[in-house]
């Protein structure tokens, strides 16, 4: 069993920062691309940053050269920190990622269940 954990999430007033985290835990053979969504109320979810096993990431256009996505392979954990915030920002993020399971070893992709951040004044 694979589960992904966010944390992080919170209350942000506009043009502050905000760090996200989550961790993966359970039978995890090897872990490829991570990344972050979000889904604002009454919104598709939407894509915010994703990250290769070998580092490159990618960035839509509405948060790049404000957020940025890393990941620490030794602590299976993905990070999104989040700068210079707006309150379009708002929503509830999730982190989600392709791990090679110790049970079947078979690739699957994994969703955290989200943690909310509010950019208010």
């Amino acid at each position: 069993q694979v589960q992904l954990v966010e944390s992080g999430g919170g209350l942000v007033q506009p043009g502050g920062s905000l760090r996200l985290s989550c961790a993966a835990s359970g039978s995890i053979g090897s872990i490829h691309a991570m990344g972050w969504y979000r889904q604002a109320p009454g919104k598709q979810r939407e894509l915010v940053a994703g990250i290769t096993s070998g580092g490159s990431t990618n960035y839509p256009y509405y948060v790049k050269g404000r957020f940025t996505i890393s990941r620490d392979n030794a602590k299976n954990t993905v990070y999104l920190q989040m700068n210079n915030v707006a309150p379009e920002d708002t929503a509830v993020y999730f982190c989600t990622a392709v791990i090679v399971g110790l049970t079947y070893f078979k690739s699957d992709t994994y969703w955290g269940r989200g943690t909310q951040v509010t950019v208010s004044a």
